[in-house]
């Protein structure tokens, strides 16, 4: 029950005034400045011809006044009342018409009946019962504002975002460019449907942003909020289950009848996968008032009027748990990819986020850009927000590199702790641990550069090695997986290689190159025993995806055969690490002293320090199969590296590289053995 909807009305008002104004009055006739003492003393004092003057009334109030002369007080007050009862009044009267007749009472004596309004009289009758009316009011508006919601569980708790809220608009999205022009065309179309409905077109029903967390997904609908300019809905998606059942369906109807209601409008569903989920998913095989709740979620999107202006805006971190009826045309039409944000769009959010914060003019957002691949805008803002407490926490005024160097450290391994303290054997082999890392890494042909060398306790790490790409990557190569187990074998084998006694701390490690050598052989085909087959299908949770359980559809002999290639593959791996370390001990060496003096290496020290050393080989090209011959032809050059090499411009090159392939020219003959098919 809405108590503010008493208060529209006039009566509520009215009500109000008459007790403000009864008890103004009643505060206004206390305020005389008579101070009220015992009976007994007023008629003392009129006995022994001390009062000045008299006020007597009667009736409803019968209460005595006396002025007392100079020089007489009655309890320090010159000024005094008492009150009396029955026929006090009439002795005191008397006694006061024969003091006054007597001239002792120089100013004389009124007596005044008084009697209250009829009106006010009724007021202060009903005013108890009204004062139960508000308190009843309260209570039930408690009632239904707590949690229990006693007369209001089927009403929807969507929020409708008003004029007043703070508003988000695109120019503070950055790093999901395409998503904005998406969501860009929704909000035309509820601006100007007529333009789109000219050629036939139909705006999607439904919009479903998917991206892992901290991608942006919630603040691209904010941003909607802001720029449509139309009545947007607010609800998560675990706003619609409670514990009564039919609340969800119902609160799914009452949502989208008040969109309609206010067509044309925008409903914006967060974390969907609450209620989406596969139904007839889970160890109980399902839920029903969850599932029940989702019919009814596709009902209403299915029964919506294309031109009514009624968008549902979904978001969601796992997209693959929902269910094939809510992702298909006819309800969510667009699905969009809020995916990491590349090396440029990191750049533009970090531009977004530094509004406001006092940077330090030497600092360049582009290198911490590209220090950060991977980074989504929540770790970019927590990045630049870290730094910022830095800062104060060591009273400076702006941010700095060292600063944000620091915040970087800080998302990725967590805060140093200083409170460890290392014995110097420990940090010893810290170093060597860490040496190992970055020296495979640095002599390995496709591994990316190394960054940053530290020995310094983070989190639960005790030192850790940055090899960060100059590039954004979206593949990676046999090659260049190779050459990641072996940097990430390379402390084990420097701690064999060293003190002929491995520690515990590269179980991490070992436990990361074993997920990545049973990938490449059971996932990505990259064993020729094996061949380019996919071993096991997803192991998806009982309770988050569709399947009860997760049975291997492959036999023990190949579980075995598997087994033994991903040995393989670690076992390659560590004995090129071990040889790397071998050839390069005298740079293992320096770095080692380096980091005990320093603790901490940049990408210009260490640099320096691998400077001698010579990469490894290229690997023998691998095609799969020894049945398979490698070819010897290069693959064509792309326009930009014929613009390069021609010194033409790249249009120029575009036309050369059409007409640059001799298609007359004999194929490479195939190899006689073909394998049966």
């Amino acid at each position: 029950m809405d108590v503010k909807r008493y208060f529209r009305g006039p009566v509520m008002w009215i009500v109000l005034a008459v007790l403000a104004v009864v008890v103004l009055m009643q505060v206004v006739g206390s305020g005389t400045g008579y101070e009220t003492v015992d009976t007994g003393k007023v008629v003392q004092a009129i006995d022994r011809n001390q009062v000045e003057q008299v006020k007597l009334t009667t009736g409803d109030e019968q209460m005595i006044k006396v002025d007392l002369k100079d020089g007489q007080k009655i309890d320090g007050k010159e000024k005094v009342q008492a009150s009396y009862i029955g026929t006090q009044g009439s002795d005191l009267a008397a006694t006061l018409q024969q003091k006054f007749e007597a001239g002792e009472i120089d100013k004389g004596y009124t007596i005044s009946p008084t009697k209250q309004s009829t009106f006010v009289s009724v007021l202060l009758s009903l005013l108890p019962f009204v004062l139960i009316v508000l308190v009843f009011l309260f209570l039930m508006n408690q009632m239904q504002g707590g949690g229990s919601r006693v007369m209001n569980f089927g009403k929807s708790k969507a929020k409708l975002i008003t004029k007043d809220t703070p508003k988000t608009t695109f120019a503070d999205v950055a790093g999901s460019e395409e998503a904005v022009e998406e969501l860009h065309e929704i909000k035309e179309f509820l601006q100007e449907p007529a333009k789109f409905q000219a050629v036939g077109a139909k705006i999607p029903k439904g919009v479903l942003l998917y991206g892992p967390p901290g991608t942006g997904k919630t603040l691209l609908a904010r941003a909607v909020a802001g720029e449509a300019g139309v009545p947007f809905y607010s609800i998560s998606g675990s706003d619609f289950v409670e514990m009564f059942v039919g609340v969800g369906a119902s609160r799914v109807r009452d949502l989208f009848e008040q969109a309609k209601a206010n067509a044309p409008a925008i409903v914006f569903v967060d974390e969907i996968d609450a209620v989406g989920r596969h139904r007839g998913a889970g160890l109980g095989g399902g839920h029903d008032e969850r599932e029940q709740t989702l019919n009814q979620l596709l009902v209403e999107m299915d029964g919506f009027d294309v031109k009514g202006g009624v968008i549902l805006i979904a978001a969601t971190n796992r997209p693959d748990i929902l269910d094939p009826a809510l992702l298909r045309p006819g309800r969510f039409d667009r699905q969009i990819a809020v995916d990491r944000p590349d090396m440029q769009g990191r750049l533009e959010i970090l531009k977004v986020h530094q509004k406001g914060k006092p940077v330090a003019p030497d600092v360049d957002l582009a290198a911490v850009a590209r220090r950060t691949p991977g980074f989504t805008g929540a770790d970019l803002s927590n990045v630049l927000n870290e730094a910022a407490l830095l800062t104060a926490r060591s009273d400076k005024k702006l941010i700095d590199n060292h600063m944000l160097d620091e915040a970087i450290d800080r998302v990725v391994a967590g805060p140093q702790k200083r409170t460890r303290i290392m014995s110097d054997k420990e940090k010893k082999i810290t170093a060597y641990h860490e040496g190992g890392h970055a020296l495979v890494a640095a002599a390995s042909p496709n591994s990316d550069p190394v960054h940053k060398i530290t020995i310094l306790s983070r989190g639960r790490a005790l030192g850790y090695t940055m090899v960060l790409p100059d590039e954004d990557k979206y593949s990676t190569t046999r090659n260049e997986m190779l050459d990641q187990l072996a940097y990430m074998l390379g402390g084990r084998a420097a701690e064999e290689l060293v003190f002929h006694d491995p520690t515990t701390g590269a179980a991490n490690d070992i436990e990361k190159a074993t997920a990545t050598a049973r990938a490449m052989v059971t996932q990505y085909g990259m064993t020729e025993r094996l061949g380019a087959i996919k071993f096991g299908g997803d192991n998806t949770e009982p309770f988050l995806g569709r399947e009860m359980a997760h049975q291997r559809d492959y036999s023990e002999e190949v579980a075995a055969l598997v087994d033994e290639e991903v040995k393989k593959l670690i076992e390659a791996a560590h004995n090129e690490a071990w040889e790397i370390l071998v050839e390069n001990r005298d740079v293992l060496d320096n770095l080692v002293l380096a980091l005990l003096e320093k603790e901490t290496l940049g990408k210009e020290e260490i640099a320096e320090i691998f400077a001698p050393i010579v990469k490894r080989p290229p690997r023998p090209a691998w095609t799969g199969s020894s049945r398979r011959t490698p070819s010897t032809r290069p693959p064509v050059l792309s326009p930009k590296e014929l613009a390069l090499t021609n010194g033409a411009t790249p249009s120029t090159a575009t036309a050369a590289s059409a007409t640059a392939v001799d298609t007359t020219k004999a194929a490479e003959p195939a190899p006689e053995e073909r394998p049966e098919g």
